[in-house]
Order: C-alpha cells, then sequence, then structure tokens
C-alpha cells in the first residue's frame, strides 16, 4: 500500500515543474519546485506536444521538466506568453492563467522560469557578428518592435550598447514583415527585441541564423540581384553586404567570380542592354561592342553590358596564318567573301566577320586532290556536318565527333580557379579558335530547285505569293522565297508517329497504300489491304492545300469503306468483296467505255483512277474458316449442280427422242383409231335403229299402263270416301260418349257438396275426439318402455308431455297400463 502512495506522490527539485491535469474539471495546474504532495486519483500527469499542441498523458517522471534557462548573452523566445508576463511561482501550485495564444516575445538571458500549460520556448544564443557576417532579421509585430525597440541587446565595435539616433529613425519606420540587415562592421553582438526575429540561413548546412558576407580581393567582382530586377556589379578589394531584397548571384556554388584579361590576340562581343556614359562616349541600347586589349586589359563586367556568347565561347580569338596560306571571311554586312592571306594573327571583329570553309564535292576533291585520303575525309565530315547546319562552330565539331582529326585536336580549356587566390593570372596554354560556318560553293550563288518528273513543289513568298513549280523543269528561288514543307504519313496502316517530311509532292501515279479494319452487317470484323492509284489534277494552286494528303485521304477512304462493307453481310462480302469495293471507290462502269469514273478530292485535286484490292481476311479465323469451308461446299454443291445439268440434259434429249417416237406411235394408233370410229359410228347407227323401235314400243306400254292406273286412282278415291264417313260416325259417338260422362261427373260433385254442408259441429268434434283417442292409445304404447325406465307411469309421462293440448282431456279418459316392477 505504501508502494501505491508512493507512486502517487510527486515531488519537485529547484527548477523543476510539472503539469497535472484535473479529470474532473479538465484544468490544468502547474506544480513548480522544489515542491511534493500527494496527487489524487483524478489527477493525471501530462505533457506538452509542441508539435501537435496537445497535452499527452504520461507518467510522473515524464511530466517533470526544468526550467527554460537563458545565461548571459542567450535569450529565450517565448511562444503564447501570459497576459500578466509572470511566470508560475515557485514552490507552489498554479492554476491554470490567460494567455496570449498566437504571440511571442523575446526575453533576454540570465533567466529561468517555468512555462505554463500551453506555452513554448527556444533558447538561442545571442549572434556574435564578425566584421564579414551579417544577420538578415524580419518585423512580425510592428507595434511591439516599436514599443521593445530601445530593449534590444545591441553592441558596436567600440563595445558599448548603442542606441543611436539612425537605429530610433529606423524604428520609427517599422511595418509589418519588413526585412533589415544588421551589418558586422557595425554591430559585434545583437540579441533582438519582442516584434522582431532573426530568419535562419536556409542554405547554410547547419541552418545557423549569421550569414556570411562576400569578401572581393583585387580583380573579382560579385553580382546582386535585387527583387525589382536590378543588379550591382561590385568590384573588390571590398566586404559587400547585400540589402535586405538582394541575392548574390551565383554560378556552380560560387558568389564571386574573376575579372576577364584581355590582349591584343583576344576580344568579347559585348551587347548594350542599357544606355550610359563613359567619358566622353555615350552608348544607347542595343549598340553591340567588340572590346580587345588594345583598349581595355582588364574587363569588369557592368550593368549595361551583356556578352554574346557563342556556345559556351565569351572570348574571341585571334588565328595564326602562316605564309602561304588564307581563310575565306564573310562580311555579315555585305555578303562578300574575302581571302585573308598569311603571314598573319586575323583576329576578326564578330559584329561584321565570320570565318567559313569551302566544302568541296567527291569529285572535286578527287580532281584536285588525286589520291588524298585525308583531304577527302575532310570534306567529308564537313558536307555530313553542312547536311544539318550550315553554321558549325568548332565547338560543334568537337561534341559531335564528326571533324577531321585536326579538329579533334582542339585544345581544352582549363578553367580559372573561383578559390581566393593572390593576384596572378591563369592563362591557357592554347587558344580558342573563333566561330566558323561551313560554306558549300555549291549554294554560293542562288538556290536552285530541280524537281523530278512527276514531282511539284510549292513556293511562297514572304509577301504572300504562291507558286507551284512541276518537274522536270530547274527554278532560281528568290532571297525571300522558301518551299513549303509538307507531310507524308507512312507504315500500313497509314499514320503519323513516324511521318515523312518534305517539300516534293509527287503528282503524278501516286501509289498509296492502307490497311483498313471494318466491320460487316452482322457484326464481323474484315481486315482489307489496298492500294490507291493517285494522280493531281485540275489547279495546280490547289494541290499543297493540304498538308497531309496521305492522312487526309486514307481518313476519309477509311470511313467511307467501313460505311460500305457496313451495309453488307460477311458472306456476300467475302465473296464479292473485290468488286463491292472498286465499284464504291471508283464508281462503276461505263457501259460503253467500260471506264471508271475514279474518285475526285475538291479540297486539293487529288483523284483516284484506280484500286488495287490485295487481300481481304476476317479479323475472326474460326469465322473465316467457315466461311473457307463454305465456300468449299458452294463449289461442291456447284459442281454437283453443273452435274445434275448435264444429266438433266441428256434426260431432256433423251425424252425429246422418246416423246418424238411416241408421237409417230400416237399417229398411228389415231390412224386406227378413225378407222374404228368409223366402224363405231356405223355400228351406233344401228343400235340407234334398234333403240328407237324399242322406245316407240315402250312408250305404247307405258300409255297402255297409264291408262290402267288412272282407273285405279278413281277406284282409290272411292274406298276414301267411304272410310271417311265411317270415321266422322265414330268421333260423332265418342263426343256424345264425353258430354255424357262429363254430365254424370257434375251430378255426383253436387251430391257430395250437398253432404258436406249436412255435417254439423259437434259430428267434427266427435270425429276428431275418436281419432284423438286412437293416436293418445299409439302413443301410450310406443312410450310405454321409456316410462319404466324413469320409474313412472306411463300416464304420467304421456300427462307431461301432452299437458295444455286437446289430448291431455282425451288421455285422462283412457285407462293407461301402470308401470309395475317386476
Amino acid at each position: 500500500m505504501s508502494d501505491v502512495n508512493r507512486e502517487r506522490d510527486l515531488v519537485l527539485a529547484p527548477n523543476e515543474y510539472a503539469f497535472i491535469s484535473d479529470q474532473t474539471k479538465g484544468h490544468i495546474n502547474v506544480y513548480v519546485g522544489p515542491y511534493k504532495t500527494s496527487l489524487a486519483n483524478t489527477d493525471r500527469p501530462v505533457m506538452f506536444d509542441d508539435a501537435t499542441k496537445r497535452f499527452e498523458k504520461c507518467n510522473l517522471e515524464e511530466a517533470m521538466r526544468a526550467f527554460v534557462i537563458a545565461p548571459e548573452g542567450w535569450y529565450i523566445v517565448l511562444k503564447n506568453p501570459s497576459k500578466d508576463t509572470n511566470p508560475p511561482k515557485i514552490g507552489t501550485s498554479n492554476n491554470l492563467v490567460e494567455l496570449n495564444v498566437g504571440r511571442k516575445v523575446n526575453i533576454a538571458g540570465p533567466i529561468s522560469f517555468a512555462l505554463w500549460a500551453g506555452q513554448m520556448a527556444r533558447v538561442i544564443r545571442g549572434h556574435n557578428l564578425s566584421s564579414n557576417q551579417y544577420l538578415l532579421v524580419r518585423v512580425y509585430d510592428e507595434q511591439q518592435a516599436r514599443e521593445n525597440w530601445g530593449k534590444s541587446v545591441i553592441k558596436t565595435k567600440e563595445g558599448e550598447i548603442s542606441e543611436a539616433k539612425e537605429l530610433n529613425e529606423v524604428a520609427e519606420n517599422l511595418t509589418m514583415g519588413q526585412l533589415l540587415i544588421i551589418r558586422g562592421d557595425e554591430v559585434s553582438f545583437y540579441i533582438p527585441p519582442t516584434g522582431i526575429e532573426v530568419v535562419r540561413d536556409e542554405d547554410a548546412e547547419d541552418d545557423e541564423y549569421v550569414r556570411e558576407a562576400v569578401t572581393l580581393e583585387r580583380l573579382e567582382y560579385c553580382i546582386l540581384l535585387n527583387e525589382d530586377g536590378n543588379k550591382r556589379y561590385i568590384q573588390g578589394p571590398k566586404v559587400v553586404f547585400p540589402k535586405p531584397t538582394e541575392v548574390f548571384i551565383q554560378k556552380k556554388g560560387m558568389r564571386k567570380f574573376k575579372a576577364i584579361e584581355l590582349n591584343e590576340m583576344s576580344g568579347l562581343y559585348i551587347k548594350v542592354i542599357a544606355p550610359y556614359k563613359e567619358g566622353k562616349n555615350e552608348y544607347k541600347e542595343g549598340d553591340e561592342l567588340f572590346i580587345t586589349g588594345k583598349n581595355q586589359m582588364i574587363y569588369y563586367p557592368r550593368p549595361e553590358h551583356a556578352v554574346v556568347r557563342y556556345g559556351n565561347q565569351e572570348r574571341h580569338y585571334a588565328i595564326a596564318i602562316p605564309a602561304g596560306e588564307g581563310r575565306y571571311y564573310l562580311n555579315r554586312k555585305t555578303g562578300t567573301v574575302a581571302l585573308m592571306k598569311g603571314a598573319a594573327m586575323f583576329l576578326p571583329d564578330p559584329r561584321e566577320f565570320v570565318l567559313v570553309r569551302r566544302v568541296l564535292s567527291k569529285k572535286q576533291t578527287s580532281l584536285w586532290f588525286p589520291n588524298n585520303n585525308e583531304a577527302m575525309e575532310y570534306n567529308l565530315a564537313l558536307q555530313d556536318i553542312a547536311k544539318n547546319d550550315n553554321f558549325v562552330t568548332d565547338f560543334e565539331l568537337q561534341e559531335q565527333n564528326q571533324a577531321p582529326k585536326q579538329f579533334q585536336q582542339l585544345r581544352k580549356k582549363r578553367k580559372i580557379s573561383d578559390e581566393m587566390v593572390g593576384d596572378e593570372f591563369n592563362r591557357d596554354s592554347s587558344f580558342t579558335p573563333p566561330r566558323t560556318i561551313t560554306l558549300d560553293t555549291k549554294f554560293e550563288g542562288a538556290v536552285t530547285i530541280s524537281p523530278w518528273t512527276g514531282y511539284a513543289v510549292l513556293v511562297v513568298s514572304k509577301t504572300g505569293k504562291r507558286k507551284v513549280i512541276e518537274g522536270p523543269q530547274s527554278y532560281l528561288l528568290e532571297y525571300d522565297e522558301e518551299l513549303e514543307g509538307i507531310e507524308l504519313s507512312t507504315g500500313t496502316p497509314k499514320t503519323t508517329e513516324n511521318s515523312i517530311k518534305t517539300v516534293y509532292l509527287r503528282v503524278l501515279y501516286n501509289k498509296v497504300s492502307d490497311e483498313i479494319m471494318a466491320e460487316s452487317a452482322d457484326y464481323t470484323q474484315v481486315r482489307i489491304n489496298l492500294s490507291y492509284r493517285v494522280n493531281f489534277e485540275g489547279s495546280s494552286d490547289k494541290w499543297f492545300n493540304v498538308e497531309n494528303y496521305v492522312k487526309f485521304l486514307t481518313d476519309h477512304m477509311r470511313s467511307y469503306i467501313r460505311n460500305t462493307v457496313k451495309k453488307y453481310p460477311i458472306m456476300e462480302f467475302y465473296a464479292n468483296g473485290i468488286t463491292i469495293l472498286r465499284d464504291a471507290i471508283l464508281g462503276e462502269s461505263e457501259k460503253k467505255s467500260g471506264k471508271r469514273t475514279g474518285r475526285l478530292f475538291e479540297e486539293n485535286g487529288m483523284r483516284i483512277y484506280d484500286v488495287e484490292v490485295l487481300d481481304i481476311s476476317l479479323g475472326d479465323a474460326n469465322i473465316e474458316n467457315l466461311l473457307i469451308s463454305s465456300q468449299q461446299d458452294t463449289v461442291m454443291q456447284t459442281l454437283r449442280i453443273n452435274s445434275e445439268k448435264r444429266k438433266l440434259e441428256f434426260t431432256q434429249e433423251n425424252e425429246a427422242i422418246t416423246r418424238q417416237i411416241a408421237a409417230t406411235q400416237s399417229e398411228t394408233k389415231q390412224k386406227i383409231y378413225d378407222l374404228q370410229k368409223q366402224e363405231t359410228q356405223k355400228l351406233l347407227e344401228v343400235t340407234l335403229s334398234k333403240i328407237e323401235s324399242e322406245i316407240i314400243s315402250k312408250e305404247r306400254h307405258l300409255q297402255a299402263k297409264l291408262d290402267e292406273q288412272k282407273s285405279l286412282n278413281q277406284i282409290n278415291d272411292d274406298e276414301l270416301s267411304r272410310q271417311k264417313a265411317i270415321n266422322n260416325l265414330e268421333l260423332e259417338k265418342a263426343q256424345k260418349q264425353l258430354e255424357q260422362f262429363i254430365l254424370e261427373e257434375q251430378t255426383e260433385v253436387e251430391a257430395v257438396v250437398a253432404k258436406a254442408k249436412a255435417v254439423s259441429p259437434d259430428l267434427i268434434a266427435a270425429l276428431q275426439s275418436f281419432s284423438d283417442k286412437e293416436l293418445a292409445q299409439k302413443m301410450a304404447d310406443s312410450m310405454a318402455p321409456l316410462a319404466i325406465l324413469g320409474g313412472k307411469s306411463i300416464a304420467d309421462v304421456f300427462g307431461n308431455l301432452l299437458k295444455g293440448t286437446q289430448l291431455s282431456s282425451v288421455l285422462s279418459s283412457l285407462k293407461l297400463p301402470e308401470n309395475t316392477e317386476e
């Protein structure tokens, strides 16, 4: 039990504090040592996480923290200070106070104190500055900065605490976010006041606050770039401090650079980018200068100058021309090519002149330098380079590794040391040759275009004029004329992935192949390989209206052919695909000439005058196999039908002969029948004569019998009259008998009615009583066994049953048998 109590005891030494959370109220108290207390069960030690800004539960040992301590020359940046600015009291428990959340203050040492719950503190060493160091500070609270500006710790080089007038003037003009520079040549030690923070140097490896200024020696300079885009060029010897809005321009990690040494055989090509005046000379924007060692041996860049480079080349060097040799150079202004003969050191002004090389063809080289393989290789190398660009520098020759051996022996320049060294020049043991272009004499004059037979090119001038040149012929291009390029899709099917760019359009007997995937009416995929034959017709001004006529042609025809295939089931299309496609693309053949009209594209005058269907295959091999099998079956059926046709022809001929035989036989029979008919007619005449005789005889017999029937009818009529008289007599007799019977019945009814009237009520009562006695007697006989079972007499049982009825009086007058027990 004592161990449990010991675990709940909070013992704080001097300079220690802990946060304890009251779980019932949510309050967080600060216990400051030296202090001892026993925690309640509802108290929980907590710690404040600076990253998450939350209180995390922990054990007592983790909750105990040391005071924030700043010795002499250090300071504390305290976030969320208390409103009364007092720290927690020592040796007691402190309730939570109200904090200025989001604010921070700077507190100079020496000082130590405990933190309130929710406060954060960072202890920073005071900033010691040497004469070539500086601090970049930022105003984060202008009001606090103005009020506390005098509380900043600033020691000048004389060792006195300074509140100079200049600093006071700065304090009056402070604004939120303003940046200031604290220079080490003016301030040796600095602690910022509240409202000012020192900005870390993010470029430093250890994220220091103190920044290094740039120390320039002689022949060194640095460049500072301001936020407004202006630059400052500063020459040494000097210690350079930037303005708050300036940064040092760096190159390869260096912030200072060597001045450029020039001599009479080297120079710099300069472009003036801003007007300026130097001595008596005035320069305006856009002027170009070529500065050599003759007029300036040491060159420092200035903000009005921009060096014109060719590749990585800054300095231009003179070339040595031995005696008996020469070099071509082109005047950029007049376009003339001149020859500089040796011996001389030639430094061409890049503003006006550029060196050129003359490229000889294989034929010229073999004629002028027979059996000279080195000269042949030299010109072939230049020809390979000139294919891509007529302007080739010596550095480009070296990078492409295509130059002759003498160009591959270019000297590699040693870099000038970027470190701080003494006053010396690092000179290259060799020099960089000037920029050189390659000019083929084949193209020194006007550019000549010679399209071949069946080809055409489109010439376009900068004024908008267009003309089409059809081969074979030659055409000289004007200076402002160019050839308009076209693009040709390649591959099968045609795509633009690997298109060919050219200026030559084939206008006669062109051939364009393509592969098309289509779908039949019954949703079967069909692959069609075909080749179009194309000519360009009509006005040549329309031929180049479509940049990629191959894509234009194939895209349109793909859509058209897919629509055509969609109209046919696969069986019909597979059997007649070539005919269907040719009719759809070229139109049907004319009846007289047999020619087809073809398909004309009005956009560029292109006409498809023929098409070759190379292959038709199905996307599904199983369906294709079925179609092949079906075609085989069709062939077999056709053969079978042909066989049956031949059999039919044989049968028809055979039957024709049979019919002719039958006809002949029928004629013979007809003759026989005619004769037999004649005989029959004679026989018929004899028979009719006999029949006529018999008819006459029968008619006479029937007439005699008819006379006999008439007599019989008369006799029958007389017999019927007699029978009718007898029946009438019998009916009259029956009627008389019926009337007699009815009379007898009426008499009897009347007698009965008279008898009923003679019956009196007493008689009726007597009869009823007589009948009731008989009924009671019968009931008594049937109910006797029930009376025996109940232990009563029959009279009692029956009396109770018929009590209140007319039979009860009858029952009392009867003597019923008594119920006796045996």
